[in-house]
């Protein structure tokens, strides 16, 4: 077998958001990144995984993302500007599937050219080499240091040998982790051990992650009768999963329409994770709707992908399969008719949106993975509603980011079923750093969480901000001669580091009115982070244009003098500029 040597600064294993996201921040910085991919897509959970119905919070338009996760928004729909005629052309928050459970939706290919977008300028520029059909196979530790990391592709045919100085694990099941000499978390663990009210009071079980999905998408051909052939086993996953349209929420159980919306409910289960629209499109541009299926019905409860047999791995996926097709097969004879009746033969499977001959996503929809042994881990009362009265949830003086979601938990069959409301919350830099090896960062759903915070930081604005602020914190550690460790320690460090985050858009602290774009946006996040000047407790506002009535209790708290503010009547956004300008 034949083994090539690749040398590089930063290795980002892992091509879905939070390695893309991860690799071409650190390649824009100008390092030289080598970035690997399991699937044909990079994209991971919008791309071959085939969720592309981003999972965002309401204020995603204007504020609570990085400016590079803006790009590849922008560029999802600029794909659908530049291919069709839109009747509305010139909407700024243009979603091309309208559906209701994310302001956009789109097709997994749509999602695919933005991210090559992204890519390939670096790759062109000779910073940043591209590793499809790659998966890591080994690792050499030499004291606290990965030296190297053997990656084998095309099936094995090839061995590739990397030697980089830092590593980032963006994998979607952290598939470096059991390759080292040091401890990882999976499953759920102990309410003894994170010590979080929803932990498991039995004690922990590894095996207990988050539920997986095959998506798949389908359209509505009127007329017509793609009815599939009844998949094996399709009565026992009819009556266990259940196959419904009835869900259960905090206010009770909610039974959604097919096409119509009913009741209370935001919409129907058509809408919900549309990924066309046509209606939004000029007559003849698009035929029809189409609709990707990631629902209860199809979500797989019986198994984990970690730590497993490859043999066993793939059985997993075929069951899930199986599942899946048996819920279409439902949607297609028996779900109860809007018009009456039942079944609605006219759903056509589409394997052209997945890219794939059987229809369903490239690679399972990942929710939960290893996790590193963080310096700092991340537990439910310091996200949770319940435990964080104020407008924000705990505070994190070395934020590295900001994320929204609710916890979410898709447990299998024996785990807990749990859903809270959280408060907009930070990315703490202690989560991306490995507490056992120098040069080892997590860069998507592996960082510092517990199986019940997983739940609200695996969503993707939040992954791609966790792969970019890791992305960054390698080439800062390059540019500096210093170990993210001694970022996390050294207080001045840090600061110089969230610094330059700031500067490439990277909100660290919840002000949804000052966005990136903002004069006074670098000035009032760094102050709001270092605790000279916190958010009001009641909202998640600054309001800079508004007169500082009190500007010499902010002096105060900074350290300086009131005269730094003048005589005249000064807005609360210039003086925090004024003020982060005199502590430099």
């Amino acid at each position: 077998m034949e083994t090539r040597t690749i040398e590089c600064d930063i290795l980002v294993l892992g091509g879905g958001l939070g390695g893309v996201a991860a690799a071409v921040r650190a390649a824009r910085l100008g390092y030289r990144v080598c970035l690997t991919e399991e699937n044909p897509w990079i994209g991971g959970q919008a791309t071959s995984q085939g969720v592309a119905a981003l999972d965002e919070h309401p204020h995603i338009e204007h504020f609570g993302g990085t400016a590079l996760y803006g790009e590849f928004r922008a560029g999802i729909r600029a794909f659908y500007r530049r291919k069709y005629k839109l009747k509305n052309p010139d909407d700024p928050h243009f979603n091309p599937g309208a559906g209701w459970v994310s302001a956009l939706c789109f097709e997994p290919r749509a999602g695919l050219t933005s991210l090559l977008s992204l890519v390939v300028p670096q790759v062109e520029a000779g910073r940043l080499m591209l590793f499809y059909r790659a998966r890591a196979s080994a690792a050499h530790v030499q004291g606290q240091s990965i030296r190297t990391v053997d990656v084998i592709q095309d099936g094995g045919t090839h061995v590739l040998r990397f030697t980089p100085t830092y590593v980032l694990d963006a994998t979607e099941l952290g598939d470096l982790l059991p390759l080292l000499p040091v401890p990882y978390v999976s499953g759920a663990e102990s309410r003894d051990q994170t010590g979080e009210p929803h932990a498991r009071a039995e004690g922990p079980a590894p095996h207990l992650t988050q539920s997986f999905t095959c998506p798949f998408a389908v359209d509505f051909c009127p007329g017509q009768d793609h009815t599939i052939p009844r998949p094996p086993n399709y009565e026992r996953h009819r009556d266990q999963q259940p196959y419904t349209l009835t869900l259960q929420y905090a206010r009770g159980l909610r039974t959604y329409r097919f096409f119509e919306t009913a009741g209370d409910l935001p919409g129907s289960f058509w809408a919900y994770r549309r990924l066309l629209c046509a209606d939004q499109f000029a007559e003849g541009q698009v035929p029809r709707d189409v609709v990707l299926i990631n629902w209860q019905g199809n979500d797989y409860t019986s198994g984990t992908l970690i730590d497993v047999p490859p043999a066993e791995q793939a059985q997993q996926i075929a069951a899930a399969k199986e599942l899946s097709l048996g819920l279409l097969y439902w949607l297609q004879t028996e779900v109860p008719r809007d018009d009456g009746g039942h079944g609605y033969p006219e759903l056509r499977l589409r394997p052209d949106i997945m890219g794939t001959a059987d229809g369903f996503s490239q690679y399972p929809y990942i929710r939960e993975s290893r996790r590193i042994e963080a310096r700092k881990t991340i537990v439910e009362q310091e996200v949770a509603a319940p435990h964080q009265p104020h407008a924000r949830a705990a505070p994190f003086s070395d934020s590295v980011g900001v994320g929204w979601y609710a916890i979410d938990i898709h447990g299998q069959a024996t785990d807990v079923v749990y859903t809270a409301p959280t408060k907009p919350f930070q990315i703490p830099l202690g989560a991306l750093v490995s507490r056992n090896l120098d040069n080892l960062l997590a860069a998507c759903k592996n960082i510092g969480t517990t199986h019940i915070t997983n739940g609200c930081y695996r969503l993707h604005p939040v992954e791609w901000n966790i792969g970019e602020a890791a992305g960054a914190l390698a080439a800062f550690c390059l540019g500096q001669q210093r170990t993210p460790a001694d970022v996390c320690s050294i207080a001045a460090l840090r600061r110089q580091y969230q610094q330059t985050l700031l500067a490439a858009g990277v909100p660290l602290y919840w002000y949804e009115d000052v966005p990136l774009g903002h004069p006074a946006f670098a000035a009032v996040q760094m102050l709001a982070v270092e605790g000279i000047w916190p958010g009001c407790a009641d909202h998640l506002r600054f309001d800079p244009d508004a007169l500082a009535d009190e500007p010499d209790e902010h002096l105060r708290a900074a350290g300086l003098s009131s005269d730094l503010a003048g005589r005249d009547p000064i807005t609360r956004g210039d003086l925090a500029c004024r003020i982060a300008q005199r502590l430099g």
